[in-house]
Parts: C-alpha cells; structure tokens; sequence
C-alpha cells in the first residue's frame, strides 16, 4: 500500500509507520520525533484536529498521546492498516481506576 503523510490521515484511522523524513535544517525535526517513540512499524491513529484548518493534532502513538504541529506530521509516512479501532480500545473509552 502507498505511503501517506501522517497530516494526511483521517480521524479515527489507524496506520503505521514507515518512514520518517530527514531534516537537514538546524532543527534536527527527524531527531526529535525519533526521540518522542516515532519509529518505523509504531502504530499511530489521528485522534482529534483542531478547528480552522486542523493544526495541530492529537496523535495516539502506541499508548502516548501527543499533540504535534502539521508541518512535523508531514515528516512521518504512514501506511493503512486493514482494520478499524475498536471504540473499547481508544483512549477516550478507558475507565481510570
């Protein structure tokens, strides 16, 4: 299946990693998301976008909840899995005990 943008991915759509894009500016972007768990094979979802225009977005990674700009989310290609999320299983769902 091709590679998508992780900014490109709908809602509620579960994918995994397949790439991150080098950054050869100063920032060292690619760095840091390494550094946040991004990795290929992770599994990612796009939990929520922000009104007007979407930016920025919660990302469910793994179990970490982390909310990224759209430009960093450029960097991460993903690919579509197969199968929905079940609704018992997303953060929102969980019971705190």
């Amino acid at each position: 299946m091709d590679a998508i943008d992780l900014s490109e991915l709908a809602p509620k759509r579960r994918a995994h990693i397949v790439a991150i894009d080098q950054d050869p500016g100063p920032n060292h972007l690619d760095l840091r998301l390494c550094e946040m768990g991004f990795a290929e094979g992770m599994s990612v979802e796009v939990l929520h976008r922000a009104p007007f225009g979407g930016d920025p977005i919660a990302v469910l990674l793994g179990e970490t909840l982390i909310a990224m700009r759209l430009d960093e989310a450029r960097r991460v290609k993903v690919s579509l899995e197969d199968y929905p999320i079940p609704s018992a299983n997303r953060p929102e769902n969980k019971v705190a005990q």
